[in-house]
C-alpha cells in the first residue's frame, strides 16, 4: 500500500540522514566521499524516476525504488570496517 510505503520511507530516511550526519561530522577523506555521494545519488534517482513516470510508472514503482536505495544506503552504512 502507498501509505505504508511512504510511512517507512520516512523512518528509514531518517535513519540514513543520522547514519551520514555522523560520517560527515567525523569528517576526512570518508566523509568527503559520502557527501560526494549523496548529491550523484540524488541526481541518479531523480533521473530513473522521471524516467519511470515518462514510460508509464506509477508513484507507487518510483517510492519502491525509493525504499530499496534507502535500505541499501543503511546497509552500506551500518556495515563494520574489516
Amino acid at each position: 500500500m502507498f501509505s505504508t510505503d511512504a510511512a517507512l520511507a520516512g523512518f528509514e530516511t531518517q535513519r540514513v540522514i543520522a547514519l551520514r550526519m555522523l560520517k560527515l561530522a567525523a569528517g576526512g577523506p570518508a566523509a568527503e566521499k559520502e557527501a560526494q555521494r549523496m548529491v550523484s545519488e540524488k541526481v541518479i534517482a531523480l533521473t530513473e524516476a522521471a524516467a519511470m513516470l515518462a514510460t508509464g510508472g506509477s508513484a507507487h514503482q518510483v517510492l519502491r525504488g525509493y525504499r530499496s536505495k534507502i535500505r541499501a544506503n543503511e546497509r552500506r552504512l551500518t556495515r563494520r570496517k574489516r
